[in-house]
């Protein structure tokens, strides 16, 4: 885990170095020590999403379908926040505490796109994700406006 988070770093430090025009913007998280995206050139990074509820401090409700659609209900408020939408992801990557949830979140994940464009997608078998959390998913999306 701790590999594959250098990694990203090393990814995002190397994107930003390597942009001539690139304006990265940082839109806060309350209470969080992080960006819920930022935004370098074309490409919206968002930060890992979990399935709280919105001005609260705890995962939604109702087993992991419930936390699940509120993880995907999270971003899609964050893309919009940046006038975009689902549309605009090209990459997503999926962190569930439990790999035996894989089928119930494709299930809930899929109809969030158009099923003819589907965002590139890893998947990591995680441990001890963010606030206890089932799933976290991370994302990228192109910026093209």
């Amino acid at each position: 885990m701790l590999k594959s988070l250098l990694l990203t770093a090393s990814l995002l430090a190397c994107a930003a170095a390597s942009a001539t025009d690139d304006k990265t913007i940082y839109y806060p998280v309350p209470k969080a020590p992080f960006s819920e995206a930022t935004q370098v050139g074309n490409i919206l990074y968002l930060s890992g999403q979990v399935g709280s509820v919105p001005g609260q401090n705890h995962l939604a409700e109702g087993g992991f379908a419930a936390e699940a659609k509120q993880t995907m209900d999270n971003i899609g408020v964050t893309l919009k926040n940046h006038g975009l939408s689902y549309d605009d992801l090209f990459k997503c990557t999926i962190m569930l505490a439990d790999m035996k949830n894989w089928p119930d979140f494709n299930k809930i994940y899929v109809p969030y796109f158009n099923p003819e464009r589907l965002p590139a997608r890893s998947a990591i078998g995680a441990f001890g994700l963010a606030m206890g959390a089932a799933v976290e998913i991370e994302c990228w999306a192109n910026v093209n406006h």
